[in-house]
């Protein structure tokens, strides 16, 4: 049966006036068009919230073979990122961005994908636009959720899927397979080319089951073949993975793509740290019918810099690990693979994390805010993923399916929380070596002020909110009367262990209705962050880094 759509939304007409800031004429660029014409309005500081990092890497030692890779597997990325733009707007990608005439206007608008400012709450930067839909473009805008509810159709929580209205207006999914076939075969036949190019056997083989996952939906296969590669220099994760942008349920994934080289020496510095995740499971502070999950024994540490980032992962706030496959028969069979971003990584220390320290943490704990305590904190949290339970105690099903449109926001925070757990355990043990537990505590706090600024769209962001809150109700650090913070470490460790307890409580209860009390009353920023949050913002602190990428940057032209 023909799939139709039923949304009634068009595009605003072309923009006439592009008002910035107070809308002063020196501030105003006018068109030709009539007066009539929608106006666009963002404030001239928002324009300036990204900072620039260029996307570079030396290549020289790579053969042309891996080079003529590359150049495919960015070729199949671009094909993701213009999926993405499909999910996440329902307009023209080019036609959108080029009414712009001012180049920074359309360069805020390409990194949101839309006209939705993704770190100020998803509201519209642009006049003439309603409210973000929080389905995005996975489900009917018209569709309620009591529609969703009382609907009975095959895939109905389909990851790899739309929502859609048949002719006769009853809902319906269509897998991605053939919703999007054109691009998809395409993207498969680049990843087919490089497969042949590739040296290494195993990423042969991950680029060929990926590319058939692609054309059929299926990732289970390429997932598992994706958790056996150990030695491949270059590195790619592409296809429909994170759920973030459906907030409407947080069930279907968005398309993205990130292509990597590998840090060898890095990466051998982390490869012990996955054989400690049984042992720290059973000490995890819960009752032990919450951490009953053995987590898997063969998953690794790495550490990459990227090269290119696309779609979902390019959108707003750039990702600086990863942690996947989010398939939870893979996480048990096999554990999961967590990849460190370092270049990503430092330009967020750098640029913004330290600067952040300046303005907001207590001059004599700043010695403890450190480029190794942040990548660890970072490292740590992609770990911590993998502990805790993946599937209700109760009979609910899957935690992801049981908590639904707040599942995202509790597993970030569970990470946040477990990874600190897990710093302090293995610093008793002399496992870590590096630094302090108030190098890591004291970090990881400058982490909330940069984190909890990507606003409450975000997962992360609502995830920072409610461990800000939580650890301000049990004086887990305090704020002076120049609204410098210090971190209480016996305090902020008892704090570690309290909301380590309930999360994991929430999670393997299947609590929904817990879990969005807990979002209600702590996933929001107060009067006095807003007021320091401010500060960063007076200080042009910004809030998170754009990339310059791509084949030119890289010499692949």
């Amino acid at each position: 049966m023909a799939i139709v759509s039923n949304r009634k939304r068009a595009l605003s007409a072309l923009i006439g006036v592009l008002l910035l800031g107070a809308c002063s004429p020196q501030n105003s660029i006018k068109s030709n068009t009539t007066p009539a014409a929608e106006q666009l309005i963002v404030e001239d500081s928002r324009l300036s919230i990204y900072h620039p990092v260029p996307l570079t890497a030396d290549l020289s030692d790579l053969s042309d073979n891996q080079r003529n890779m590359l150049s495919l597997l960015i070729d199949a990325s671009k094909i993701m990122d213009d999926l993405f733009w499909q999910q996440a707007f329902y307009g023209d990608k080019d036609t959108f961005l080029n009414q712009f005439e001012q180049a920074d206007v359309r360069r805020f608008a390409a990194i949101n994908y839309g006209p939705w400012d993704r770190l100020n709450g998803d509201k519209p930067f642009l006049r003439g636009y309603s409210d973000k839909f929080p389905g995005a473009e996975f489900y009917p805008e018209d569709m309620t959720k009591a529609d969703f509810a009382a609907a009975e159709f095959a895939n109905k929580d389909g990851l790899y899927s739309v929502v859609e209205r048949n002719e006769a207006g009853e809902l319906t999914a269509v897998g991605y397979a053939d919703k999007y076939k054109d691009e998809l075969t395409e993207a498969a036949s680049l990843l087919r080319q490089a497969a042949e190019l590739a040296d290494d056997a195993t990423f042969a083989e991950y680029l060929t089951l990926r590319a058939d996952a692609l054309v059929t939906d299926n990732y289970y296969p390429s997932d598992m073949a994706w958790m056996d590669m150990k030695s491949n220099p270059i590195e790619l994760v592409i296809g429909p993975i994170e759920t973030y942008e459906d907030q409407l349920y947080g069930y279907r994934a968005a398309f993205e793509s990130y292509v990597l080289l590998k840090d060898m020496a890095w990466s051998e510095r982390l490869a012990k740290y996955a054989q400690f995740l049984p042992e720290l499971q059973r000490g995890l502070p819960v009752a032990d019918a919450y951490k009953q999950e053995e987590p898997g024994s063969d998953a690794d540490l790495n550490a990459y810099d990227v090269i290119y980032y696309a779609g979902h992962a390019n959108a707003g706030s750039k990702t600086i690990a990863i942690n996947l496959p989010n398939d939870e028969r893979v996480q048990l069979a096999k554990g999961t693979r967590r990849l460190q971003l370092k270049n990503a990584m430092r330009a967020k220390f750098d640029h913004i994390l330290l600067p952040i320290s300046e303005v907001l943490i207590a001059p004599e704990q700043r010695k403890h805010i450190t480029f190794d305590a942040f990548f660890a904190n970072t490292m740590f949290h992609e770990v911590a993923h993998g502990l805790g339970i993946k599937n209700t105690i109760n009979g609910k099903g899957t935690v992801r399916a049981a908590l639904k449109e707040h599942a995202s926001a509790l597993e970030e925070g569970k990470a946040d929380i477990l990874g600190l757990y897990m710093v302090q355990n293995l610093l008793e043990q002399g496992e870590i070596t590096e630094g302090t537990l108030e190098d890591y505590y004291v970090t990881f706090m400058a982490g909330i002020f940069r984190s909890v600024r990507f606003g409450a769209s975000s997962a992360h962001g609502k995830a920072n909110m409610i461990r800000f809150n939580y650890f301000a109700a049990v004086d887990a650090f305090d704020r002076d009367e120049n609204g410098l913070y210090r971190v209480n470490m016996d305090k902020m460790s008892a704090a570690v262990a309290s909301l380590s307890e309930l999360i994991l409580t929430l999670q393997g209860n299947g609590d929904y209705d817990g879990v969005a009390k807990l979002v209600a009353d702590k996933g929001l920023i107060k009067p006095q962050l807003e007021a320091d949050l401010a500060r960063l913002k007076a200080a042009s602190i910004p809030v998170d880094i754009v990339f310059e990428q791509g084949k030119a940057q890289l010499g692949l032209e």
